[in-house]
């Protein structure tokens, strides 16, 4: 079965996406766009390890794109700038 699978193009619903962090004045974004109906929500993780424990803000906002790579986009930018506004109170 797993053979047909990757010939043609089957996803298992288990599988998961390894996201890559981008690094961004000490704090990692985790990109990780929700699928709504054939389009994507803006949404994600901020963390940050502080005096040894590592601390997670879940980002998840109203707007829906019709691409991956645009909610991806979107969701940095949107994360960098809510870490140039709050900084460390993030996780207060």
């Amino acid at each position: 079965m797993g053979l047909f699978s990757r010939l043609f193009g089957g996803k298992s619903e288990n599988q998961i996406e390894v996201v890559q962090p981008v690094e961004y004045k000490g704090f990692l974004i985790y990109q990780e766009p929700i699928s709504e109906g054939g389009q994507y929500r803006i949404a994600g993780r901020i963390t940050k390890e502080v005096d040894g424990e590592l601390q997670t803000h879940r980002f998840i906002r109203s707007d829906v794109v019709p691409s991956k790579d645009d909610a991806k986009e979107l969701m940095l930018k949107k994360a960098q700038m809510f870490i140039d506004q709050m900084g460390g109170k993030i996780f207060s």
